[in-house]
């Protein structure tokens, strides 16, 4: 007697990716005062993976003699110097991710402007990269501006026009995270669900 042919099983829903758990590249991006920084340092800290944090900025700022400082003009010195930190920061982030160790960078990039666009990160770290914006108020980021010191606290104009200019973001198709209401805690608990459909779908840039 032949054997009774088994009933085919309906096929299994793919898993849900698990950012928590996954070597990923992000790219945090926003204006001053946005929390790029702290969240990006408290989402670092919380993942069950080994994570890096990379902050263009620190990165910038290793050059101590002789620095641009953008705050007193762009000028061709400081886009030589933001490029070659941009260059360093990928570096560092391929490194690290060729050894199993996920990275979250930081940066202002601007949806307007190329030589501090996406472009220059897509080159550096690869095309695995996954960009998110974090895009609080006006309100929220002159206020948050207020409480920095040295070169990393802008005048309110200065923040307001970034500010604007990160405007362009929306239509982009990058997810962008309001955390104008939000702490840290909670900002890298949406950034995690974020990430998961980001895995998912990776978004088009």
């Amino acid at each position: 007697m032949r054997d009774r042919a088994g009933i085919p099983s309906a096929p299994q829903a793919p898993a849900t990716p698990d950012p928590t758990v996954t070597t990923l590249a992000v790219l945090l991006i926003g204006p001053a005062g946005a929390g790029k920084t702290s969240v990006a340092k408290y989402w670092a800290d919380h993942r069950r993976v080994p994570t890096a944090h990379i902050s263009l900025d620190d990165v910038r700022e290793w050059v101590r003699s002789g620095f641009a400082d953008p705050q007193t003009g762009w000028n061709d010195n400081s886009e030589a110097q933001y490029r070659l930190a941009r260059r360093t920061c990928g570096f560092a982030a391929r490194n690290f991710l060729a050894n199993g160790i996920s990275c979250v960078l930081d940066d202002a990039v601007f949806p307007d402007r190329p030589v501090v666009g996406l472009g220059g990160w897509k080159r550096h770290v690869g095309p695995g990269l996954l960009p998110v914006v974090l895009l609080p108020g006006l309100d929220v980021v002159l206020e948050r501006n207020a409480e920095r010191s040295g070169n990393r606290r802008l005048s309110d104009e200065e923040v307001a026009r970034i500010h604007g200019r990160m405007a362009g973001w929306y239509g982009s198709g990058l997810p962008i995270i309001d955390n104008s209401q939000l702490d840290v805690p909670e900002t890298a608990r949406i950034l995690d669900d974020v990430l998961t459909r980001a895995i998912a779908s990776p978004p088009k840039w």
